[in-house]
């Protein structure tokens, strides 16, 4: 019998599920891991608190995609961790989370696939690998479209004076911590400022039925749209899928958006880990 261990990480969590034979026997989260914010000896004990206790078999392979593990340097600390936590494992890989989403998004099939999450991003799947993608600048310089994105633009307009009275009041009332310097120091002297302005995406689900709300995630996704999906050649011509809860929770909003640029929306999932079950399988 062969006990699998996959994984797919973000910033803010991470999800993971054990499969055996190909068939997924459980799950369960951690926090999120992620090479370009943390050292190997920040993420060794996440995997041993977090992680090891779930584990009730012996692990003969991991499989873990993620955010911040772009290639074989900049995931080595994910890497070490896990060598040092799980000794059974005679195979472990680390890639990115992009390959992981286009795994379980695409399959063995051609097709575009998307993050929206905490953070965001893209690529073109040939149906074994990406061929092509517009990339992430990051958190600062990108992530349109994202929970963290979504966040910041909210808080923003709320220091700003540009919501409308009732939401301002609202948001006033839910977070009376907020203020200018509050925020700026969990921006700029903090660590994890895409958490920090991720959670208040939460505000926005809370108060989707407003229409500010709902133009203000439509315009993030049609900024997503323009800055990655339609560069990309030939975008109309194969399915765009998803995954993240971002995407998984305004899906509606998500799918008006691709449909007024002519786009075909494939699968949208929360985690690409079910997709990734079946591949592996």
């Amino acid at each position: 019998m062969s006990t699998y261990l996959i994984a797919d990480s973000g910033s803010t969590k991470t999800d993971w599920v054990i499969t055996q034979d190909g068939l997924k026997v459980g799950a369960f989260q951690s926090a999120g891991i992620n090479p370009f914010y943390q050292t190997s000896e920040e993420i060794i004990p996440v995997l041993n608190e977090q992680v090891i206790p779930n584990l009730t078999s012996q692990v003969d392979k991991v499989f873990f995609y993620g955010a911040g593990c772009a290639d074989e340097k900049s995931s080595r600390p994910v890497f070490d961790a896990l060598s040092h936590c799980i000794l059974s494992a005679a195979q472990i890989e680390v890639a990115s989370d992009m390959l992981g989403a286009a795994r379980g998004l695409c399959g063995r099939e051609p097709g575009l696939a998307c993050i929206l999450g905490t953070g965001a991003n893209n690529a073109f799947y040939d149906g074994e690998k990406i061929v092509h993608s517009i990339g992430s600048l990051g958190f600062w310089l990108g992530d349109e479209g994202s929970g963290s994105y979504l966040g910041k633009t909210l808080v923003v307009n709320f220091l700003q004076n540009e919501l409308p009275s009732e939401l301002h009041e609202k948001f006033a009332a839910a977070y009376p911590e907020i203020n200018r310097l509050y925020v700026l120091e969990n921006a700029y002297k903090k660590p994890y400022p895409n958490r920090f302005f991720a959670a208040f995406s939460k505000f926005i689900a809370e108060n989707i039925a407003d229409s500010y709300m709902q133009q203000l995630v439509s315009d993030a996704f049609s900024l997503f749209t323009e800055k990655y999906i339609l560069k990309h050649p030939n975008a109309a011509q194969y399915p765009v899928h998803f995954t993240g809860s971002v995407a998984f929770y305004y899906q509606s909003i998500l799918k008006d958006v691709l449909a007024s640029r002519n786009l075909q929306c494939g699968r949208i999932l929360k985690t690409p880990l079910e997709g990734l079950v079946q591949y592996y399988a």
